[in-house]
């Protein structure tokens, strides 16, 4: 019997959270109190948000319902440790739709986890390899939660970083925004050092440290950190329009390509045409648009025309015995 009400709520609700109506017999036997208790207990459930509906009938029920807010979850083990997993795994390889959200959620449920469940998912997370759609570099899922974590309780990081070049730096930082590509993570923050706004590829950054100290968070330049992104972005890079014709289906060419690469549109039912801008080498997107495995047609631009044309002979000679 749980004399104790508090541990005897978290247990009611652990059952409630099973989808199933539960017969206030089986709820007091569970529970090792009197049906009574039961009603008192669903009551003071009720009290705090949690939507339970009781069903009418010689023994009655309780289920717990879809409400207008998402009270708090209870999980056993098995619970946490699978939805550690699968949130790590997401996070780690920048998968579209898997964003900040994600992983603020990481970084509170890894915060409560106690150490035996901590090590369980660390265990299954480097026992198993996620096979994505992206081509980004992977990312350690603690630098993510230790970001995550300092965006939401505005607290400033401080890191090792690595840029394009190779050139080592340490930076103090006001972090604002985790936004994610689809390929990549980048953090949105303010650089106390040069006093500027910058943006960082989290595949880049090392020894991230949550330094315990408080800021006021600045006002961005642009709307929103995926706008400020697209416009830094924008800067280093030469960007191309590039126009492409495959001969296949659009939903071919769109299971096989990455989301954030272009979208296919129908020409007719054997044809489709990809249109879209990138920054990348085009060295890489010539490489990417030949996975596809079907003939296709270069359009624009010339830059990748003759990437195209160079690595076909390349292929070629490859090939030979």
């Amino acid at each position: 019997m749980t004399t104790d009400t508090p541990a005897r709520l978290l247990q009611l609700l652990s059952l409630l959270q099973t989808p199933r109506e539960w017969p206030g017999g089986e709820l007091a036997d569970r529970l090792g109190v009197s049906r009574r208790t039961v009603r008192r207990d669903v009551d003071r459930l009720r009290e705090l948000g949690y939507p339970v509906q009781a069903t009418k009938g010689a023994d009655g029920g309780y289920r717990l319902v879809a409400g207008k807010a998402m009270p708090p979850l209870v999980l056993d083990d098995e619970e946490a440790v699978a939805i550690a997993v699968g949130l790590r795994a997401g996070a780690g390889h920048a998968v579209a739709g898997v964003d900040e959200a994600s992983v603020r959620a990481l970084a509170k449920l890894e915060q409560v986890l106690p150490s035996r469940l901590r090590h369980r998912v660390s265990t299954l997370q480097s026992a198993t390899t996620p096979l994505t759609s992206g081509d980004g570099a992977s990312i350690a899922p603690e630098t993510l939660t230790v970001m995550a974590s300092t965006v939401a309780g505005h607290e400033r990081l401080r890191f090792a970083y690595r840029s394009g070049d190779g050139t080592e730096s340490r930076r103090l930082t006001e972090p604002y925004r985790l936004v994610s590509t689809g390929r990549r993570w980048y953090l949105v923050a303010y650089d106390l050092d040069r006093a500027d706004w910058r943006t960082f590829r989290v595949d880049r950054v090392s020894e991230p440290f949550a330094t315990g100290a408080r800021f006021s968070p600045r006002e961005l330049p642009t709307g929103s950190a995926a706008e400020f992104l697209k416009q830094s972005l924008r800067r280093r890079q030469e960007t191309y329009d590039f126009e492409v014709t495959y001969s296949a289906p659009a939903e071919y060419v769109a299971a096989r390509l990455p989301h954030w690469v272009a979208r296919p549109e129908p020409i007719d039912e054997h044809t489709c045409r990809l249109r879209g801008s990138t920054g990348d080498q085009v060295e890489w997107l010539a490489v990417r648009l030949a996975l596809v495995d079907c003939d296709f047609t270069v359009r624009k631009p010339v830059e990748l025309v003759e990437c195209v044309r160079k690595l076909g002979a390349r292929m070629t000679r490859a090939a030979v015995s």
